[in-house]
């Protein structure tokens, strides 16, 4: 599926492409299963900013099998994922029959299906990201609840399984008012909307405190509004920016209350974390319903799931398949 710029947008289009398409790498993976992510629809949408060059095989999720290897400890018939750095976004992605990626762009399976795999996918692996960085501010359940904002969302959902695994209470904010049955099926507390409750309401340096921490995918006037209701020594862990990039508010949360902003990126983590990382995906912090998270389309269908993210329709992790679906 090759997208492709015009004066009219962008489309993807099933197309036929010869081996030296793929572009450079030491490991040729064959695609079992890639995936939706809000990232993939930026890839689609006009002056978005996130592909530098198009013609490009989108997918930022790559899962498969190895065909051959050049270099590294992998060999052919190993089960692998491979996410971030310039996948689907520079370098050919995962929504093709194969693909070539470096070899340190790649990670090992273990303890996971492919399914399950692309069922997390970048946007799993964000939220246990997020998740272990409130862990290591030290955040442990008897704080007090954790806000998830998104929390329909990949990051969102896979943060409120994790978290309730772990033990925590979750508060889910969501804009989607058919969403609690699917929240608190992955372990949500309580379900709120989008923050803040009062879109009029004048904001200010800090209010009651509601929470011990948060994972944040929205950003904008709602993180002004979260670090404002963060208890003392919380942390907010930040990955997006869906409600805007401008974050008005004061130093007064940081300074009165030692709220900590932790900035969440899941491109560039260096591959021997993230290895160590999909381990323990697939040990403690592995999600609990992961087959309430999914949902599966074949990969024809990826342009309209893609539509369905940018217009904020889409809840989930939907799982693209591509070995025997074109």
């Amino acid at each position: 599926m090759v997208a492709h710029e015009s004066d009219s947008g962008i489309v993807l289009t099933r197309q036929l492409v010869d081996e030296e398409y793929l572009g450079p790498g030491d490991v040729t993976i064959k695609v079992h299963y890639s995936s939706a992510n809000f990232k993939d629809a930026l890839a689609i949408t006009p002056r978005a900013g996130v592909v530098r060059n198009y013609p490009i095989i989108p997918g930022i999720d790559i899962v498969g099998e190895v065909v051959s290897a050049d270099n590294g400890d992998l060999s052919p018939g190993d089960l692998v994922v491979a996410h971030g750095y310039d996948i689907g976004v520079a370098h050919n992605g995962g929504y093709a029959q194969y693909a070539r990626v470096p070899v340190d762009w790649v990670v090992a399976l273990h303890g996971l299906s492919p399914r399950h795999a692309a069922v997390i996918g970048t946007a799993g692996f964000t939220a246990a990201l997020s998740v272990q960085a409130l862990l290591d501010r030290g955040l442990v359940p008897e704080d007090g609840p954790i806000l998830v904002t998104g929390a329909t969302g990949g990051v969102g959902s896979v943060s409120v399984d994790i978290l309730s695994s772990l033990g925590f209470e979750v508060v889910a904010s969501t804009g989607k008012t058919d969403a609690d049955d699917f929240l608190t099926t992955l372990g949500a507390s309580e379900v709120i909307g989008r923050l803040p409750e009062d879109p009029d309401e004048r904001p200010r340096p800090l209010t009651k405190s509601r929470w011990a921490g948060a994972v944040d995918s929205v950003g904008g006037r709602s993180l002004a509004y979260i670090l404002s209701a963060t208890g003392y020594g919380g942390g907010v862990a930040v990955s997006g920016l869906t409600g805007g990039s401008e974050l008005s508010t004061t130093v007064m949360p940081f300074i009165l209350r030692n709220v900590a902003l932790l900035g969440i990126d899941s491109a560039f983590v260096p591959i021997e974390q993230r290895r160590e990382l999909w381990t323990r995906l697939s040990k403690d912090l592995r999600p609990q319903h992961l087959s309430k998270l999914e949902q599966h389309a074949p990969i024809t269908e990826a342009e309209n799931v893609l539509r369905a993210i940018q217009k904020g329709a889409h809840s989930g992790r939907t799982v693209f398949g591509v070995a025997g679906e074109f």
